[in-house]
């Protein structure tokens, strides 16, 4: 198998908003979360483009608050499916489940680790491919800068747009290059989602504080990971609206 080399730096601009507890509207945490933050890029004239969303979910723990665990938003535009999911902010192993790029099969594990987002942020997403190895790595780093209210659309005016380009033209390149195509699995195999759910089950950290036995999966959009006292690490699968919509 030949290996193609590429790298590219893009710079972008995103907003970090403060959201309702989603303790309030989940039943993913065994912990008592009472802020979160979102992550994201903002639309703009009417298009909203974020391959990736996160939120930032915090416990007090005495005059404390600590950062306990995030959920990733992933999306694959072009495709038009979203998936979410939690995971440890420290370091954790999430089985692949989206179809994000045409260029990669979905054998591929996440390897994903954040820190508490203070003047700097910092992201590592790195694909562990059984075959490949570490092949391929996307890192964020952001540093806080004030954003008056009244230039906030002005300051991320055509950001979505921008992008889009973005990834649309190194897609390109990476087609020049000769990387082959990879159909989405749900032309030739209906059952990648659960498949990808039964593969995060020999990988999963996010609750191995709480047990190492999970068991079988349940539910019929969301497939969900059970530990023995009920908490969920589940994978939520939705379709998105269309960037313009």
């Amino acid at each position: 198998m030949t290996m193609t080399s590429n790298s590219f730096a893009i710079d972008v601009s995103v907003t970090m908003i403060e959201t309702i507890p989603l303790a309030r509207k989940t039943n993913w945490f065994s912990c008592r979360i009472t802020q979160s933050f979102l992550l994201t890029i903002p639309p703009s004239v009417g298009y909203e483009q974020n391959p990736l969303s996160l939120y930032y979910c915090y416990e007090v723990e005495g005059s404390t608050e600590n950062l306990k665990k995030c959920i990733a938003e992933v999306t694959n535009t072009p495709w038009g499916e979203r998936v979410s999911f939690l995971f440890n902010p420290n370091t954790d192993l999430i089985a692949k489940p989206l179809h994000v790029s045409p260029f990669m099969d979905m054998l591929g594990n996440w390897s994903i680790k954040t820190k508490a987002p203070e003047d700097n942020l910092f992201l590592s997403i790195s694909v562990r491919h059984p075959k490949l190895g570490d092949y391929f790595t996307a890192t964020l780093t952001a540093k806080r800068i004030a954003s008056p209210e009244a230039d906030h659309a002005l300051f991320f005016w055509l950001m979505p747009h921008k992008v889009a380009v973005w990834i649309y033209w190194h897609a390109l390149k990476l087609w020049w290059k000769g990387v082959p195509f990879i159909q989405h699995p749900r032309y030739s195999n209906l059952a990648y989602r659960q498949e990808a759910s039964i593969r995060d089950r020999q990988c999963c950290q996010a609750f191995a504080q709480d047990t190492q036995n999970h068991l079988p999966l349940e539910g019929s959009d969301s497939d969900y990971v059970k530990d023995e006292n009920g908490r969920n690490r589940c994978f939520t699968w939705r379709d998105a609206k269309w960037p313009w919509s």
